[in-house]
């Protein structure tokens, strides 16, 4: 019983290392992409006789960065905030709710 309880929490903290870990890669993608996109327009609106403040606080610019933004808050609520609200025994309270209510059907 001790090694299956082991087994158990070492798979829920493999789990929670990868959520962790795709959270991270989101993260990397998320500036890497939206700086490289920002420096694209900047480097058009410019060339197109904006001025450089014109053409970083055009919405077009920050519109990339909000709306991925968002997705990745989202991600990033999925992998913090849902334990904080919820608890970290959650997962476990519902498996042994269902596990009861399967065991009451018979």
């Amino acid at each position: 019983m001790e090694t299956q309880d082991s087994n158990l929490k070492y798979i829920k903290a493999k789990n929670r290392v990868e959520k962790l870990k795709q959270f991270y890669t989101h993260l990397v993608v998320y500036i890497v992409i939206n700086t490289v996109i920002t420096a694209v327009k900047i480097m058009h609106n410019t060339n197109n006789g904006e001025t450089f403040n014109e053409a970083f606080f055009d919405f077009s610019t920050i519109a990339t960065w909000l709306v991925w933004g968002v997705a990745l808050a989202i991600h990033a609520f999925s992998v913090y905030g849902i334990p904080l609200i919820l608890g970290d025994d959650w997962e476990e309270r519902k498996i042994e709710r269902y596990m009861k209510d399967e065991l009451n059907k018979d």
